[in-house]
């Protein structure tokens, strides 16, 4: 059963289409992929998948229910969260500070920061957070200044704070950028452990394909905002279509 549903979209920037006419179906419970070349329109789909950007034509429905129009935190709400390409943290804050705040925000629906000392003293939301950050292997690290973080261990806590929301869509934009590869082993780790224990769905953008591979179910390529090909990991390997896309070689190519 397809909880995400993307159908007919297109989306204009002046002269230039991003998105040609999408189509994209993501089932509950998966790991689909989007990938392409640079300039394909994979960061353009997924800011329409979240509601940042209004496409000129389509829908997107996330269980039975347009997104489009729809505020960050309505898009929350419905169960949606999502993983930049920076890691998005309060810098300013502590670990255990930064995991405080969507802990509470489930809860009560709101959040102001001068409210974080009383909010220490709520022992049902302090639970919650130090349970999150023993999950994500970051209880050692609660006291610590998150700028001082790896840029790793920063991932590690923006999953963290997102899962916190218990979303049933984890929406992932290039999640190992700028990662050495011990973290982005940790991180696909992390994820893989996400997709086994948890009800969620996770749908990625991603540029290294061993990220891909690794962790998707199906896979959908972009080219100039038009989907090629959609498939299994095992088919999308090799396929005519992709190498074209991504080498330039024709399809015709022994």
């Amino acid at each position: 059963m397809a909880i995400l549903e993307v159908k007919n979209v297109g989306k204009r920037f002046g002269g230039l289409q991003a998105l040609g006419d999408v189509n994209l179906n993501v089932e509950e419970n998966t790991c689909h992929a989007i990938i392409g070349p640079n300039g394909a329109g994979k960061s353009t789909l997924l800011n329409c998948l979240v509601g940042k950007l209004i496409p000129d034509t389509g829908s997107v429905m996330f269980d039975g229910q347009s997104v489009l129009g729809r505020k960050p935190y309505e898009i929350n709400q419905m169960g949606i969260s999502r993983v930049f390409q920076t890691p998005e943290i309060f810098s300013d804050l502590t670990v255990m500070e930064n995991m405080l705040i969507p802990c509470f925000a489930k809860r009560d629906g709101a959040f102001r920061m001068h409210a974080i000392g009383s909010i220490e003293k709520d022992q049902d939301i302090v639970g919650k957070a130090e349970q999150m950050l023993i999950d994500m292997n970051l209880i050692d690290k609660r006291e610590m200044q998150s700028s001082s973080m790896s840029r790793g261990d920063k991932r590690r806590l923006e999953i963290a704070m997102c899962l916190a929301q218990e979303p049933r869509l984890l929406l992932l934009d290039e999640p190992t950028a700028g990662m050495a590869r011990a973290d982005t082993n940790n991180t696909i780790d992390l994820l893989k452990q996400i997709k086994d224990e948890r009800d969620i769905t996770i749908a990625i953008i991603e540029h290294d394909m061993h990220v891909v591979f690794s962790l998707s179910d199906r896979i959908t390529v972009l080219a100039q905002g038009t989907p090629l090909v959609e498939d299994t990991p095992d088919k999308i390997k090799g396929h005519p279509k992709v190498r074209e896309a991504y080498l330039g070689e024709s399809q015709d190519a022994a």
